[in-house]
């Protein structure tokens, strides 16, 4: 090399902590990316002007009826409320009005009159810039299942151990399929507090009314919001069919109460939203009204244990409406034992869930596909093969059929028993602070067991739901990420500014620690509390905001040997913030605005924090070398 050229200098440690930023920030983005592979609104095309076009099938999954959404005035186009209700009145020969109680906020209308009428209106009306879809209305169905009666024995309880929680309930021990998803060593972390899930279904049964009375093991599961939206049903999301409310206790089924059985998420509230009649159908209208309305009203998870082999633009809008407003929606992949997954299951924004036996096989009845994401137990009443002298069905509390105003414990079999051991163990999830439908969904796939070990397959979708691993996945998967973060802020700035400072190994470590403890999120989830806090405006103003490293600075800056320890604080909340930009693990619920508005939020703070900390760091390092 010349005398007179330049030497090789290594860069800046703040370009080189840069660089690892900027590829860290892109590795995660793609590692935590969603996945859709799922039938979205924007997919499905126009509706036929005549319904025969749908196939041979469609009479017997069709009202007869039109359904129109019209374009929300909200989203800048269209016209105002009251031009819409104006356009639906002025359509002639027919009969015109919202498609339910809730419909009307959504401007959503359904049509009814002759055939030849409603075949020209599909034409017209799906050219007209007032409207965004228009399709025949469908009737979406339960999927067939059998059933056996109740037990007659109490077998022998299982037995406790470290890492397992086991209720006292007596049936528990013919629940096998709680134990195929692990809840026991679940449980021990977590049982599902703070959580709302939505049953989309036939009701509950979770008190008494005329003609229905409450099963007695669902008197201390916590109920909110209950509504029916099929007329002549039963009031109040009340079961007057059987299906929802042994779907709502395999969720949340009062556990540990010396009675019956045991639920997935027991310590999570149910809302039952009635939408199938007595006979088990209902039309996708009312489906999508209560998509939303759970959407509306807090649910942080939905199931839909129901479904039919035709898509709707107006459901597949009502889940994508849901997803976005961070709800985790679940639901069967249906038992016609096709190669293709029902709807709502194989629309985008939806968890698909298949259904195994007592061994982990794929049933004979369960559907599977491409849209296949995980499965779940559905169980087999024709066979015993655990040996226990009972039918291998799904086992929960329920009113019995046809008699509403009795309640027995009975063996179903379905995807549609699958569809809530998957939403109950995504409300487990939910409970750890990851409210973000796609990392829930996320976590349930790469925490499944493929019973052949792949990645994924069309017939097992990731594999079969463990809540244990699932959970511990939920508290622990993102640490090494926010630890990656939190090591390239103290590169930046160069330690923590304890180089002399008496003790300083001491003074180093500790503060490191403090930042490290801030940067997985420890002191950020505590003073967000949780699920329930982070729900209120304080909780997240504290837990998600470079308020705290603020505060602390300003407060305790003036005591030099403390200052290490608040360089490192700031830099690990800055860490926890930026990893939430990217990843964005937890929804803001106090934030206005969707995802996005949540990851500008944490990216400003995240920089906020990090600046603060690199400025307490050089302040630190000037005054230990004076």
């Amino acid at each position: 090399m010349h005398p007179s050229s330049p030497k090789f200098r290594l860069p800046p440690r703040g370009i080189v902590a840069g660089i690892l930023g900027l590829s860290l920030v892109g590795g995660l983005a793609y590692v935590h990316a969603p996945r859709h592979d799922g039938v979205g609104p924007d997919d499905l095309d126009a509706v036929p002007a005549d319904p025969s076009a749908l196939g041979p099938e469609a009479g017997q999954w069709l009202t007869g009826a039109l359904v129109v959404d019209y374009v929300d005035p909200q989203e800048g186009e269209g016209g105002s409320d009251e031009e819409i209700e104006a356009h639906a009145a002025g359509l002639a020969g027919v009969d015109a009005a919202p498609a339910g109680f809730y419909a009307e906020a959504e401007h959503l209308y359904r049509i009814e009159g002759p055939r030849e009428r409603l075949a020209e209106l599909a034409r017209s009306l799906s050219r007209d810039p007032l409207v965004e879809c228009v399709e025949w209305e469908t009737v979406y169905r339960l999927p067939e299942a059998a059933v056996e009666a109740a037990p007659t024995a109490v077998p022998a309880p299982a037995k406790p151990a470290p890492d397992r929680f086991v209720p006292d309930d007596p049936m528990f021990g013919l629940q096998w399929h709680m134990e195929q998803i692990r809840a026991p060593e679940a449980w021990t972390k977590t049982r599902g507090s703070g959580v709302v899930v939505a049953v989309i279904d036939t009701g509950v049964a979770y008190k008494d009314a005329a003609g229905v009375r409450g099963v007695p093991d669902l008197a201390g599961t916590k109920i909110v919001d209950g509504k029916t939206f099929v007329s002549g049903g039963a009031p109040d999301g009340l079961d007057d069919h059987a299906h929802g409310t042994h779907v709502a206790g395999t969720i949340a089924q009062t556990t540990n109460n010396g009675i019956g059985v045991a639920g997935v998420a027991h310590e999570a509230a149910i809302m039952p939203l009635k939408v199938l009649s007595a006979r088990g159908s209902g039309s996708v209208t009312a489906i999508a009204n209560a998509v939303r309305y759970a959407a509306d009203h807090g649910a942080h998870v939905i199931n839909m244990s129901l479904g039919g082999p035709f898509p709707s633009k107006v459901l597949a809008k009502a889940v994508a409406y849901a997803h976005d407003k961070g709800v985790t929606v679940v639901c069967a992949s249906g038992n016609d034992h096709r190669s293709r997954v029902g709807y709502p299951a194989a629309n985008e924004g939806a968890v698909a869930v298949g259904a195994v036996d007592y061994e982990g096989k794929l049933t004979f009845y369960s559907n599977w596909g491409d849209a296949q994401d995980v499965t779940a137990p559905g169980g087999d009443t024709r066979s015993d093969k655990n040996g226990d002298g009972y039918p291998d069905g799904v086992l929960q509390n329920t009113i019995q059929i046809g008699r509403p105003a009795e309640n027995g414990y009975l063996w179903f079999q379905g995807t549609s028993m699958a569809s809530p051991h998957a939403a109950g163990v995504a409300a487990l999830v939910v409970s750890e602070g990851v409210t973000n439908p796609d990392e829930v969904e996320r976590i349930l796939k790469e925490t499944a067991r493929h019973p052949e070990g792949r990645a994924w397959d069309p017939k097992y979708g990731a594999g079969i739901v463990d809540a244990a691993a699932a959970v511990e996945a939920a508290r622990s998967d993102y640490d090494p990420e926010r630890l990656g973060f939190f090591g390239i802020g103290l590169l930046a700035a160069g330690g923590v500014g304890a180089r002399r400072l008496r003790r300083r190994w001491v003074a180093a470590g500790g503060a490191v620690a403090l930042g490290a403890l801030s940067a997985v999120g420890v002191i950020p989830e505590l003073l967000a509390g949780g699920v329930g806090g982070a729900a209120s405006l304080l909780g997240t103003a504290l837990g998600y905001s470079a308020l705290v490293p603020l505060v602390a600075v300003v407060a305790l800056l003036s005591l030099r040997w403390l200052r290490p320890a608040l360089a490192a604080l700031a830099l690990g909340y800055g860490a926890f913030l930026a990893h939430g930009a990217v990843v964005l693990p937890t929804l803001l619920t106090a934030v206005p605005g969707a995802a996005p508005v949540d990851r500008l939020f944490l990216a400003v703070h995240a920089i906020l924090a990090v600046f603060v900390g690199l400025r307490v760091a050089a302040i630190s390092r000037r005054n230990a070398a004076a």
